[in-house]
């Protein structure tokens, strides 16, 4: 996480050194949850190795994969971690997982420390809105085709992972459609 956030704001050694005394360190195994519906969410992964999914479950009990998260990337139940109501989201292991953990308490202690903390909380929350706003987007715009290819193209090696019932949902196809895109796709 330290290096993440050296690389995108340039952090001092202060900033380092105080980040790096928040963060915590656990594994997860894989097909455990970081968080279930119904609960408060309270803490920010960064995910060191491994894949989680974000999930929802809809009327008729299926479940809907909302997102992926792959190594070297930030994941939580943002709105609740937020607001601090129960989450409607699930989110799981799909692989083992190491993950290093700031907790609600941690982040709020880094945002009233200076300005610049809160600028950069205010960045993360920024680039949240916009990925939310490119899901959206692509989930309209795209075919499920160009989505799984640019799934592909972006994460080739963890595609192998994710279960094809994960990414079907995630792409918003039957298995059986997804089958076919595999097949068709051009890379």
């Amino acid at each position: 996480m330290i290096e993440v956030f050296q690389y995108l704001f340039q952090l001092n050694s202060e900033e380092c050194q105080l980040l790096n005394s928040l963060i915590t360190y656990r594994k997860i195994k894989k097909s455990d949850y970081l968080i279930s519906e119904n609960e408060v969410c309270n803490e920010i992964v960064f995910v060191k190795a491994g894949i989680m999914r974000s999930f929802f479950i809809n009327s008729k009990g299926d479940e809907i994969t909302n997102c992926f998260t792959f190594e070297n990337e930030f994941m939580t139940a943002f709105s609740s971690f937020i607001t601090q109501s129960p989450t409607d989201e699930n989110i799981q292991a799909i692989t083992d997982c190491e993950l290093e953990v700031i907790n609600k308490a941690a982040v709020e202690k880094l945002f009233s420390s200076s300005f610049r903390w809160a600028d950069i909380g205010r960045r993360i929350a920024e680039n949240e809105v916009v990925n939310l706003h490119n899901r959206i987007s692509s989930l309209q715009k795209r075919s499920s085709i160009e989505r799984y290819e640019a799934l592909f193209v972006n994460h080739q090696k963890y595609i192998q992972y994710i279960p094809l019932i994960y990414l079907a949902s995630y792409l918003g196809v039957s298995t059986r459609h997804l089958s076919r895109i595999r097949q068709t796709a051009v890379f």
